[in-house]
């Protein structure tokens, strides 16, 4: 039985980490202050670094930005906020970096 459990919770936890990359990795060298622009996302999106957004913040951005039915947000090691979306009539991963700038994949 502790076997069962042990191999249950590391396949539940290495899916949890796959889904959570889906979305493009993040910069860790972005060429771009931390600025939002409403000419789109800056150069390098999505860019690593300490995000201030909370969960109801990052989930209005993504929505802001076109998509509905955003879903499973969770911030990311990189401060990138990643979860599910859908947009057009598709569903797609999304995340959203400390700049503000909204990606999908």
């Amino acid at each position: 039985m502790k076997h069962i459990l042990a191999a249950s919770v590391l396949v539940f936890t290495a899916g949890a980490a796959m889904a959570q990359s889906a979305s493009p990795p993040a910069n860790h060298n972005p060429s771009t202050p931390a600025v939002s622009t409403n000419k789109g996302n800056n150069p390098g999106a999505p860019a690593a670094g300490a995000n201030s957004f909370t969960e109801g913040q990052a989930k209005s951005r993504i929505e802001a930005a076109g998509y509905s039915d955003v879903k499973n947000l969770a911030k990311d090691k990189d401060g990138v906020w990643r979860g599910k979306a859908s947009k057009g009539g598709k569903s797609m991963d999304v995340g959203l970096d400390y700049q503000g700038n909204v990606v999908a994949k």
